[in-house]
């Protein structure tokens, strides 16, 4: 391939950027979307099912610490993959001068823990984390990169690789050294040896062959930071010599344990969905001098009850007393008509229409007669009926009804994050 071709009639590749083993990688301009990117072409004699596996599984992955895929296809110049462009280099060029300033080596560590932490999260082991494969985009974050020997879970050792232990002997962990399985300690470790440089300049482990390299990380105990560098940070220089001890189980566990240790707490993609049960909150206490919801409900059931006897017994009264209606026997004797005779005496009697207010003891009003006057007393003391039907005029009462309020409960359902493996 020549700069200025095109693959897949859409990605003009511009300049060539490294070439191993394996694949090349170009940096080239995307003519669809307009953005400069990398594409990887594998090589004809590599494995393919080992190149799609890494653009599976870098495509399930999302974060800011790890390099994005864009594409994956195969045409006339073979499987290729088009990867987020980072052009502000790789960690090893920045290695190249001497250490890193403690502020710097923390601000890395922390990107690099945090890439991991996703990758683990989600079942996934770099097994080659090495600092060419770390690089920095615009704004200086580092991210994780080329995930050719990514695997689920545990895979085999990379002495089994072809090309692989020449390449990352110096950052190899013991376990994969000894050809067995690599897990997210695996990754602890080479994390280890990349901070054990960035603090000191230098790596742990030095020899003239691979193979000697290879048993140094098998057997030899690694030096302390401090031996090499006395200013380093006590917290980074500790935390370097917990990722590189020999036995897995005594490492920090995974990319979160890293990133615990360095202060920070792990930043992952996770989907949103309502996975939390609905809690039902219990209702408010009611007072001691408040009656109980159904108690109320009686008292206002009584009111309403006391409101429509009194209104009927309002319209009963009416009826009996509307104008018209025909008074008792009894009472009539009691008042005095025109042309009464009342103690011997013909006379004419005028009745006064009753008050609305009734006394003890009521006396009619005096009438005089052609020179005789005539005094109608009422045969009844304690009131005195009127001769005459009043009408009477029935108001309701208005009675206001207690308000009852029921306690409403709202039950919120909390939302819990739920982290989803590919």
């Amino acid at each position: 391939m020549r700069p200025g071709d095109e693959v897949a009639g859409r990605y003009r590749l511009d300049e060539l950027q490294g070439r191993g083993p394996m694949s090349e990688v170009w940096r080239a301009h995307d003519n669809t979307l307009d953005r400069t990117i990398a594409l990887k072409l594998l090589s004809p004699t590599a494995d393919l099912d080992r190149f799609r596996r890494e653009a599976q599984a870098v495509a399930a992955l999302a974060h800011e610490n790890v390099m994005r895929v864009y594409d994956y296809g195969e045409d006339e110049a073979g499987p290729f993959m088009a990867l987020e462009w980072l052009h502000g280099g790789t960690l090893e060029e920045r290695l190249q001068h001497g250490p890193l300033p403690p502020a710097e080596t923390h601000r890395v560590a922390q990107g690099m823990a945090a890439g991991l932490g996703h990758l683990h999260a989600r079942g996934l082991i770099h097994r080659d984390l090495k600092p060419a494969n770390v690089l920095f985009d615009e704004e200086g974050r580092p991210k994780l990169g080329d995930f050719g020997l990514v695997r689920h879970t545990a895979g085999s050792g990379t002495l089994t690789e072809a090309g692989t232990v020449l390449g990352t002997a110096a950052y190899i962990s013991p376990e994969q050294a000894a050809g067995e399985p690599a897990g997210a300690a695996s990754d602890v470790y080479s994390f280890g040896v990349i901070l054990f440089r960035m603090l000191t300049g230098a790596l742990p482990f030095t020899a003239d062959n691979a193979l000697a390299l290879v048993d140094m990380h098998r057997r030899t105990p690694a030096p302390a930071v401090e031996s090499l560098q006395p200013d380093a940070p006590r917290d980074l220089a500790a935390l370097t010599a917990a990722a590189l001890r020999k036995d897995p189980a005594q490492r920090p566990a995974d990319g979160a344990a890293l990133l615990s240790a360095l202060g920070d707490a792990p930043t992952a993609v996770v989907l949103a969905g309502d996975t939390q049960a609905t809690q039902v909150l219990a209702a408010p206490a009611v007072p001691a001098d408040r009656p109980p919801s159904n108690a109320r409900r009686r008292v206002a059931l009584a009111g309403a009850a006391i409101v429509l006897l009194a209104a009927g017994g309002g319209v009963l009264a009416w009826a009996v007393t509307r104008p018209g209606s025909a008074a008792p026997a009894q009472n009539r004797s009691t008042g005095s008509t025109p042309g009464t005779r009342t103690g011997g005496h013909t006379g004419t009697t005028h009745s006064v229409p009753p008050t609305t207010t009734t006394h003890p003891t009521t006396k009619s009003q005096p009438t005089t007669t052609a020179g005789h006057t005539t005094t109608s007393i009422p045969t009844t003391t304690p009131a005195t009926i009127p001769t005459t039907t009043p009408t009477i005029t029935t108001v309701p009462p208005t009675t206001t009804v207690p308000t009852v309020t029921t306690p409403t409960t709202t039950a919120e359902a909390g939302t819990t994050t739920t982290t989803v493996a590919p």
